[in-house]
C-alpha cells in the first residue's frame, strides 16, 4: 500500500497522487530512514507562499512528484532504534528547517545551510514534504519539539515557519529597545517580523503595505504604530516625510521585489540593517542604487537569512505562546478541516487570495 499526498508534479501543475514510499526527490531513490530518525503523521498543517514560487515559479527549479508543505503538528508513528527522547505517540512540531547537526556549518553557528546553502530546508525542497500521510524526519532528537501541553496544533503550526521566519528577520537586523523599524509586506512572516520587533523593544513600527485590514491586525496585536501604504507614493518618501528625514534604524523585509532591498535603503539610516527573508523566487539580480547606498560607504547592512531550525528553537517559541507572551491566532483567518482535498484548497487559497486572507491552516483527518 503506497502513501498518498498532495504534490508538485511539476512546475504549474499540482495534485494528489500516492506513491510507494517517500524519496529524496532530487535523486529519486528512496528515503531510508536512519537510526536517529522518525516518521510522523500529521495532524495540522498550513501552506506557505514559499509553496506558491516553488510551484509556480520554480524557485528551486523543476521538481516532479514532490510532496509538498514544511509546516507541520504531528505524531510520531516510528522511531530509529537510536532516538532517546522521543517515541511512538509524541505529539510534536517540526520546524521548516530541520539541519543536520553534526555538519561543520552547524559548528560555525549555521545550521540552516548545513550541507551546503539553505540545505536545513529538506521538505519540500530536496526530500517530500509534510502534505502527506506520512513524512521523514532526520535527526528528530534535535529537530523537533513536544506540542505543549494546552497549545492547539493548529496555532503551534505557525511556529514552524511564519514565527521562527519573522522572529529571525527580527534578530538579524539586531534590533535594541528604543529603534525605530519598518516591516515591508504584511503577510503572516510579516506581521510576525512586527511581533518580533515589538517584543526586542522597537519604539516605533512602521508597517509597509496596502491592505488596511492587514494593518489594523499588526496595529492592535503585534505593536505597529504607522500605516504606510505602497499605492500612495514609494514607501521610502512616506517613510522619511513620517521621520522628518531621519529615516528609520532598522528595515524589515517579508515583501516586495528584487528592487526592495535597494529601496529601503533610502530610508535607512547610515549604520542601519536591512535584514530580508523575502524568498525571491524569480528574476536575476537584486538592485541597489548607488546613491542610496551612499556610493558604498554609508554603513548601511543588507543581510539576508533562511531562518534556525532545530528543537532548542522550537520550544522556545513555543513557550511564547504557552505563556501567551505571542498569540498567533489573529493571523489564522481560514481553518479547514479533512484531508487532502482541504490542504489543496488551503493552498488555492494562498494562490488566489480571497478578500480577508491572511493565514489558512488545516485540522487533518485520516
Amino acid at each position: 500500500m503506497g502513501i498518498k499526498g498532495f504534490a508538485m508534479l511539476g512546475i504549474g501543475k499540482v495534485g494528489i497522487i500516492e506513491k510507494e514510499h517517500l524519496e529524496e526527490v532530487t535523486t529519486g531513490k528512496k528515503l531510508e530512514m536512519g537510526p536517529l530518525d522518525a516518521i510522523v503523521r500529521p495532524l495540522a498543517v498550513a501552506p506557505c507562499t514559499s509553496d506558491l514560487h516553488t510551484c509556480y515559479e520554480g524557485g528551486i527549479g523543476e521538481r516532479t512528484n514532490m510532496f509538498l508543505g514544511h509546516e507541520a503538528v504531528g505524531e510520531v508513528i516510528e522511531v530509529g532504534k537510536h532516538v532517546k527522547d522521543f517515541k511512538v505517540g509524541d505529539k510534536v512540531v517540526v520546524p521548516a528547517i530541520t539541519p543536520n547537526w553534526n555538519s561543520i556549518n552547524a559548528q560555525r553557528g549555521f545550521a540552516q545551510h548545513s550541507g551546503g546553502a539553505l540545505s536545513g530546508w529538506k521538505f519540500s525542497n530536496f526530500k517530500d514534504g509534510v502534505f502527506a500521510e506520512q513524512f521523514h524526519v532526520n535527526e528528530i532528537d534535535g529537530n523537533v519539539a513536544l506540542l505543549p501541553e494546552g497549545v492547539d496544533p493548529i496555532e503551534a503550526v505557525m511556529l514552524c515557519d511564519m514565527v521562527t521566519t519573522g522572529f529571525h528577520c527580527a534578530e538579524n537586523a539586531n534590533i535594541k529597545p528604543g529603534e525605530t523599524v519598518a516591516v515591508i509586506g504584511l503577510g503572516p512572516v510579516g506581521l510576525m517580523c512586527c511581533a518580533g520587533a515589538n517584543l526586542m523593544g522597537a519604539s516605533e513600527i512602521y508597517a509597509v503595505d496596502c491592505v488596511d485590514f492587514r494593518y489594523e491586525v499588526a496595529n492592535k496585536h503585534y505593536g505597529a504604530t504607522h500605516y504606510v501604504n505602497f499605492t500612495k507614493g514609494k514607501f521610502q518618501d512616506q517613510i522619511n516625510e513620517l521621520t522628518k528625514g531621519r529615516g528609520v534604524d532598522k528595515i524589515l523585509v517579508a515583501g516586495g521585489h528584487l528592487g526592495t532591498m535597494g529601496e529601503a535603503c533610502e530610508c535607512l539610516v547610515n549604520g542601519g540593517i536591512v535584514s530580508n527573508v523575502n524568498y525571491l523566487g524569480a528574476g536575476e539580480n537584486i538592485t541597489i542604487p548607488r546613491i542610496a547606498w551612499n556610493v558604498g560607504m554609508g554603513h548601511k547592512t543588507i543581510k539576508g537569512g533562511l531562518t534556525p531550525g532545530g528543537r532548542y528553537r522550537m520550544e522556545k517559541l513555543a513557550r511564547l505562546l504557552q505563556t501567551k507572551k505571542l498569540d498567533v491566532k489573529p493571523i489564522i483567518t481560514h481553518k479547514l478541516e479533512g484531508g487532502l482535498e482541504a490542504i489543496e484548497k488551503s493552498l488555492d487559497m494562498m494562490k488566489n487570495k480571497p478578500e480577508g486572507l491572511i493565514k489558512p491552516a488545516v485540522k487533518l483527518s485520516w
